[in-house]
């Protein structure tokens, strides 16, 4: 499975997949927040 495989040596580094992922986290961090705030101002906000 591609999950679990180890890491190649020879394998350049993109610095364009590493930004890639922290705009993902950065996004994913922001939905969850707003979701949360949504969830927050229908229960006790009412």
């Amino acid at each position: 499975m591609y999950l679990f495989r180890k890491k190649d040596p020879n394998r350049p580094t993109n610095t364009n997949i590493k930004i890639m992922h922290i705009i993902n986290a950065i996004a994913i961090t922001i939905f969850v927040a707003g979701i949360l705030w949504k969830l927050i101002d229908l229960i006790l906000l009412k």
